[in-house]
């Protein structure tokens, strides 16, 4: 039996609609956009990666150097100091003061900050997209970086950054004296703030094979009462700078701690310090900062 050839224009009509199809799927992919989880518990839609960004947080401008986007940054908060470049951007206030109208006139189709800003709903009243990320521990930076790549059409770039930080942070507990492994510590904040084991700083001091004296039942910066760090008498004491180590001593008791009394202490100088209190993609200098202090002690008094 033989078969007569299939027209020519079934042949047609089937590459059109395989054609047609296609199309749909790259319409509909356009405008599905980029979906994002913020830290409020809100969904947020891009209709295509964020080209224009104002950060109110240093350390999500930070981030979006880091992931190769500081090109797409328009305005940043006047904390703002790395890499160098954002500080040639305009400044729109900080997270509590933010200047709205500086920022609305920068026409960003992005804006970061933290999920307790105030000024987050002003914007979005506006038609401003806002996405909200906090990070407070090894985890949440992992995440905020990957959202925030995300927000810029590079996925997957978030999460091989922070192997990179996480692989970095393991050599550099690799590289502590082996006489400071175990010693316990306390890490100040600002005041008589400290930074706990659960804080991102607690995480990094247990991955340079420390003790935190805050456990992290006390949340992850409590404000700490004089008497409880003279009971705990820590060996080791690390603040930002050698005048607030003074300004320790004269805390009652505490000219008695130890730490204190046979200098192994490690202070930082502000810009260093600065880079400890951002949960971004410094994270691994800061842990560098903290090893090279303990070599410079040497050994712990007994």
């Amino acid at each position: 039996m033989k078969f007569a050839p299939r027209p020519h224009w079934i042949f047609f009509s089937s590459t059109r609609l395989l054609g047609a199809f296609l199309f749909f799927l790259a319409v509909h992919a356009a405008h599905a956009g980029i979906r994002l989880d913020d830290d409020r518990g809100r969904t947020i839609e891009l209709r295509a990666p964020a080209r224009r960004i104002v950060s109110l947080l240093p350390s999500l401008t930070e981030t979006v150097c880091a992931l190769g986007a500081c090109d797409r940054l328009v305005g940043v908060d006047r904390y703002a100091s790395w890499p160098a470049s954002v500080n040639a951007l305009p400044k729109v206030g900080s997270i509590d003061h933010a200047q709205l109208e500086a920022i609305v006139a920068l026409k960003p189709d992005l804006v970061l900050l933290r999920a307790r800003a105030r000024v987050a709903e002003q914007l979005e009243q506006l038609g401003i997209k806002v996405l909200a990320l906090d990070a407070r521990t090894h985890a949440d930076v992992k995440r905020v970086m990957e959202t925030v790549a995300l927000a810029i059409g590079r996925p997957g770039a978030g999460e091989a950054y922070w192997r990179t930080i996480d692989a970095r942070l393991t050599a550099a507990g690799a590289r502590v004296p082996l006489s400071w492994q175990g010693q316990r510590v306390y890490f100040e904040v600002h005041g008589v703030s400290a930074a706990s084991e659960s804080s991102f700083i607690g995480e990094t001091l247990t991955r340079l094979r420390l003790v935190n004296i805050v456990p992290a039942t006390m949340g992850t910066f409590p404000k700490m009462s004089p008497e409880f760090v003279v009971r705990a008498n820590p060996p080791l004491i690390m603040a930002s700078t050698f005048s607030e180590m003074t300004a320790m001593a004269s805390r009652p008791g505490w000219s008695r701690l130890d730490a204190i009394r046979l200098g192994r202490v490690c202070t930082f100088a502000a810009d260093r310090f600065e880079v400890m209190m951002r949960p971004g993609p410094r994270m691994d200098e800061a842990a560098d900062e903290i090893v090279s202090c303990l070599v410079r002690l040497g050994s712990p008094a007994p």
